[in-house]
């Protein structure tokens, strides 16, 4: 496709910062004016600035400026070449939606610029790019681990890793009796123990007692859902429990009622509730059917659905296009077995990934040079301001300049310094080598029908998109791709030329082989 930006010379500006970051002064002012800069230097021209304060980047639903800024660039994909943004992380630290982002502005035939990162459209830029993207949701997903695991031991430790139920409150950590609101949920706990009173009635009743569900700080009156959930909950007979953990633990919190009477009001509940069937939401990643928004049937395009099919001695397991258009089943293990079987047939081999990575080595050296350069113009810039402003602080001293004018070119100078030490801060491509580059790819790409196996249902539909980004079809039988990604693709150019390096074919230069190879 032929991008906007070797015609048009408009850009836009996307500036995101997190509360966290906001904290350690992670301004979205700081933000501008670096790529307000890097704008100017590339001879672009500003139209439109997209701020996102206070948002992370952890989904794209949660972000209201992301999503004008492409709906922006969907009406105006003519008159913009560029979307601008500090790094690459501001776009988002999932691979999966950066992926997805990024895809989409190409289709619109707008590029996106980093103004710390080497960007670009060759599939060589653009791996290093995803790669990039990769070691962002790395660093997010270890982050969260983290978080995980201190809720896990908070958890294990009895203390309420949530909102505390109706009738308790949190308090520096702990949950604690809630006042009034205690004293009417036992007595409420007990109205349900007679046995004379519906989940509808009892929700009358505590409504009536004024008691109130709260939600985002706004009250609502219950209802008999609500009710059901509550007179469920272990909670109350002091366990915890948990949707994300397994365990069952005693919680530090004082005990509402006995577990005694906790079981007694599940009789009598259950006794109400005789078909005994268990209402859930469905699953968007369902462990038995992963495929099933990963692959499309090949007669009409649509996704593949799945659903169990009852034998005469036990279920079994399957796939079926979701607009019935008349494809047969196909059991779950025939597509899963023939996915791998796919994968393995495109796995390099261990010397083509080593003839690419010698491409991949060389490409990063160019960018961490021009990270370097950057970042020593940034200090030589730093070390004038600071004279400037000891210059200012001398010329106010000796009352050369009033208060107001002093203190006006102190925060500009200030404001200045904090760019260019942004500049000077970290940058992802200091942060990890080439041979974490290598290992990265070594591990991942040495057995793609392995990769896909260890990974969890998200990283798989990751590692399919990057690969075949127009998805998989079933033609009834087997798996066909119709376009690998560029980036993929790079690969494959090197083995489709088996004997790139070393053949005499007139091209006698290593680079002008690369060159041959697109790469």
């Amino acid at each position: 496709m032929q991008l906007n930006s070797a015609t048009t010379k408009n850009a836009i500006l996307y500036l995101r910062v997190s509360s966290e970051e906001q904290v350690e002064n992670f301004s979205l002012a700081t933000q501008e004016e670096i790529c307000r800069r890097e704008a100017t230097r590339r001879g672009y021209e500003i139209i439109e600035t997209f701020r996102e304060e206070g948002r992370s980047a952890k989904n794209i639903s949660g972000r209201p400026e992301l999503l004008k800024l492409l709906e922006f660039c969907r009406r105006n994909r003519r008159m913009v070449g560029a979307v601008l943004i500090y790094r690459l992380d501001r776009i988002s630290r999932q691979t999966q939606d950066y992926l997805y982002i990024r895809k989409r502005l190409f289709d619109y035939g707008i590029s996106i610029i980093s103004a710390n990162e080497p960007t670009g459209n060759s599939p060589t830029d653009k791996l290093l790019e995803t790669i990039m993207a990769s070691f962002a949701q790395h660093d997010n997903d270890v982050r969260s681990e983290r978080t995980r695991n201190g809720l896990r031991a908070r958890f294990l430790s009895g203390l309420c890793t949530g909102h505390a139920p109706l009738g308790y409150k949190t308090e520096h950590g702990h949950a604690v009796k809630d006042g009034e609101y205690f004293d009417k949920m036992k007595k409420a706990w007990d109205l349900m123990a007679t046995g004379t009173k519906s989940l509808e009635e009892i929700a009358q009743i505590m409504n009536g007692w004024g008691m109130r569900k709260v939600i985002s700080g706004k009250e609502y009156k219950l209802r008999s859902q609500t009710t059901s959930r509550l007179f469920h909950m272990k909670f109350y007979m002091g366990i915890l429990t948990s949707n994300k953990y397994p365990e069952e633990v005693a919680g530090q919190h004082e005990a509402m009622i006995t577990e005694e009477q906790f079981y007694k009001v599940q009789a009598i509940i259950d006794g109400r509730n005789r078909c005994g069937m268990t209402i859930g939401k469905r699953l968007k990643d369902h462990p038995d059917f992963p495929l099933r928004r990963s692959i499309k049937c090949g007669k009409c395009g649509g996704h593949l659905s799945g659903g169990w099919s009852k034998g005469r001695t036990k279920k079994y397991a399957y796939y079926i296009c979701k607009n019935r258009c008349g494809g047969s089943s196909i059991a779950v293990q025939k597509l899963s077995d023939s996915l791998i079987e796919f994968l393995h047939g495109i796995t390099p081999t261990k010397e083509q990934l080593e003839v690419f990575l010698m491409v991949l080595r060389k490409k990063f050296a160019q960018n961490i040079n021009a990270i370097r350069t950057k970042r020593e113009r940034a200090e030589q810039e730093i070390i004038q301001l600071k004279q400037l402003r000891e210059d200012l602080v001398m010329n106010h001293l000796k009352k050369i300049y009033s208060d107001e004018v002093y203190q006006d070119q102190s925060k500009k100078i200030e404001s200045k310094i904090a760019a260019f030490e942004q500049v000077m801060g970290k940058n992802t491509f200091y942060k990890y080598t080439m041979d974490d580059v290598d290992k990265f790819m070594m591990d991942k790409f040495k057995d793609l029908g392995q990769t896909y196996l260890d990974s969890e249902p998200g990283q798989q539909r990751v590692l399919l998109g990057s690969i075949c980004p127009t998805g998989l079809a079933w033609q009834y039988p087997g798996l066909s791709n119709q376009q690998f990604s560029t980036e993929y693709q790079a690969i494959c150019n090197v083995r489709n030329e088996q004997n790139a390096l070393g053949v005499t074919d007139g091209i006698r230069t290593r680079d002008n082989q690369f060159h041959k190879l697109g790469l």
